[in-house]
């Protein structure tokens, strides 16, 4: 059974009323936090690519991904999970794990499961809720993983 059904939550997959690319974020997480989410991505296979800028590189252990000098450029993973649905990771804080998504990419019902599929499998690697609040509404999620029910429901009424 899906998570969440897509005639329930589409309102807030419109791109032109919620902003085309959401924050997804698992926050109160640390190095070793970080570096689970690498090693899933490892794991499972999912299609990555890291770059500092316009450079593309192994990915690195992620206390040197975190370390790297203020002034650096900021790198990012793209993480594809499936061929058609990218995410993209950046390296801004070592307590807070976000990424972005599409959301003109996450269209019915097969990709929302995509989605939540790529949630819950982080959630449950880090035992952490992961949150996708509106682009530019940081702090008002509106769906997320949770640890308790080990699946994605609603945080926020259509």
């Amino acid at each position: 059974m899906a998570d969440l059904l897509w005639d329930d939550v589409k309102c807030f997959f419109d791109p032109d009323t919620m902003g085309a690319l959401p924050d997804v974020r698992a926050p109160d997480v640390s190095v070793e936090g970080w570096q689970a989410v690498l090693d899933l991505v490892a794991e499972k296979g999912w299609k990555s690519q890291y770059s500092e800028g316009e450079t593309v590189l192994p990915v690195p252990r992620a206390e040197v991904v975190l370390s790297r000098p203020v002034d650096a450029e900021c790198p990012n993973l793209r993480v594809w999970p499936t061929a058609d649905v990218l995410a993209i990771f950046r390296f801004l804080d070592d307590e807070v794990i976000d990424f972005d998504v599409d959301l003109r990419e996450l269209q019915g019902q097969d990709r929302l499961d995509v989605l939540c599929g790529f949630l819950r499998e982080i959630g449950r690697r880090l035992g952490r809720p992961v949150l996708m609040d509106g682009e530019g509404a940081y702090g008002h999620p509106i769906l997320g993983f949770d640890v308790e029910t080990d699946r994605v429901v609603l945080l926020m009424e259509p």
